[in-house]
């Protein structure tokens, strides 16, 4: 068989590429070395509950353009994230927020918060931070730090926060006001039926092989009397993977997931996500999911996160942005870029953290540019 692509994994990058390709009249082949579609947004209906299989996914974003494009394949509910962060028997609002605050010190105004943080961060404010903690002192003063970050960023990165970068925690929002949603994009929700529902649209009518590595899919087509042929390949994979980790492997941060069903129990905990923050507990979070859909299911089901150092043969799901593993992807990235007929994209195939919307934005953006 003629392919015009070759798609190396069928997650929302390689979906999203492949349902432009094939609505411009061009033949796709996408293969994933998992048994099911979606890649990391993965959902299964258990009990009637549906079940983010590899940790909590809520869509989020303020580009209409995505928003229009993902509703075209789903209609999405009206969860809004609101996390909660449990600390020993203390529970916190997140993001940081007056909910916070109040709880935390016993005030009531935004002065009151700013003063206190204001006092804390003195010894420890940097103009330029240089470091995690340096940056989240200067953002919310010692009391939240000591409490909220610094156990919790210990248990997610592995590291102490003094060697990690500071931008990690300018993605936390920090606000003055008495609102628990957590993102500050104008569109939220999670799709109704599911994310695999939802991919599952996306790949209508195109051919799709689940279970079969890139490299396994190349051995088994050259032996083939009659292989298949393509003239581009969108690869979504770990890049150092595709050049068989010749300059050495770049690092993940993994997890595991243990899930719990727990048929006599209607509500378990009262919202879809509570962090645990204090360093004493080994999980990062625990994820209810049926608070996801409002509550809808049989008796509930439960997922505690641990991360774990990445090594071969995990799945990798966090880049490692220190300064080593971005000197070996700038290699890396010189040997994709002169690799001919292949593109890479995708958070593995870039090395770079995405939300949903901004990998859907840059399958689009490759689209435009390869389709025309």
């Amino acid at each position: 068989m003629r392919y015009d692509y070759l798609i190396v994994g069928a997650g929302l990058f390689g979906a999203t590429f492949a349902r432009k390709a094939a609505d411009a009249g061009k033949k796709c082949l996408v293969i994933d070395k998992r048994d099911h579609i979606a890649g990391n947004i993965y959902t299964k209906e258990e009990h009637g509950i549906h079940v983010h299989k590899y940790g909590a996914h809520i869509f989020h974003t303020s580009d209409k353009k995505v928003w229009d494009y993902v509703n075209t394949f789903a209609e999405f509910n009206n969860f809004v994230n609101s996390p909660v962060a449990r600390y020993g028997d203390e529970l916190y609002n997140l993001p940081f927020n007056m909910n916070t605050f109040s709880k935390m010190w016993g005030i009531s105004t935004p002065a009151e918060a700013k003063k206190i943080i204001d006092e804390q961060k003195k010894d420890g404010y940097r103009e330029n931070p240089a470091n995690l903690e340096e940056q989240a002192i200067s953002l919310v003063g010692k009391d939240i730090y000591e409490k909220l970050i610094k156990g919790y960023t210990r248990k997610q990165w592995g590291r102490e926060c003094t060697e990690l970068p500071a931008f990690i925690i300018k993605r936390l929002p920090v606000r003055f006001t008495f609102d628990n949603n957590y993102f500050n994009d104008r569109y939220q929700g999670i799709p109704i039926g599911g994310y695999t529902a939802m991919v599952e649209k996306m790949l209508d009518g195109i051919t799709v092989k689940l279970g079969i590595s890139y490299r396994d899919h190349l051995e088994v087509n050259a032996a083939s009397a009659e292989p298949d042929t393509y003239d581009r390949v969108i690869y979504t994979g770990p890049v150092d993977e595709y050049f068989g980790h010749k300059l050495g492997y770049l690092e993940y941060r993994s997890l595991r997931f243990e899930e719990e069903y727990m048929p006599d129990c209607d509500n378990f905990q009262g919202n879809a996500a509570v962090n645990y923050t204090s360093a004493d507990v080994p999980y990062t979070r625990i994820i209810e999911h049926k608070h996801f859909e409002f509550g809808k299911g049989d008796g509930t089901v439960i997922t505690r996160e641990y991360p774990s150092e990445w090594k071969p043969g995990d799945e990798p799901y966090y880049p490692v942005n220190n300064d080593r593993n971005t000197e070996l992807y700038g290699k890396y990235k010189e040997l994709a870029d002169a690799e001919e007929n292949v593109i890479f994209g995708g958070r593995l195939g870039v090395y770079k953290y995405y939300d949903m919307d901004k990998v859907i934005a840059s399958a689009l953006e490759l689209a435009e540019k390869e389709l025309g």
